[in-house]
């Protein structure tokens, strides 16, 4: 296999965009002055990311999935976003053993 010297500029090109992309939205987050509102508004971005990840896997598989992204959802109710990643993952894997 070998690889075309403007291909891999190109995926170095969009890497590096993609990077400083996500540097920029931490770096000017960090400058804005939001009121309580947006402050809220601006806090629920990762659920909701993780939710639309979530959602078409849950909503286009079978029951174990579906019944672990229900777990996630009650885990999200009262749990930190990590440690609902860790019990939807749980879920997933001991539903699938069942």
């Amino acid at each position: 296999m070998t690889l075309d010297t403007l291909n891999l500029v190109a995926i170095l090109g969009m890497a590096a965009v993609t990077y400083l992309t996500r540097i920029a939205g931490l770096a000017l987050a960090g400058r804005l002055d939001l009121s309580p509102r947006a402050q809220a508004a601006f806090d629920a971005i990762p659920p909701a990311v993780l939710v639309a990840v979530i959602a078409p896997s849950a909503l286009a598989t079978g029951w174990p999935e579906t019944g672990a992204a229900l777990l996630a959802a009650l885990a999200a109710t009262r749990l930190p976003l990590l440690a609902v990643v860790a019990v939807g993952v749980l879920a997933v894997v001991g539903l699938r053993m069942v």
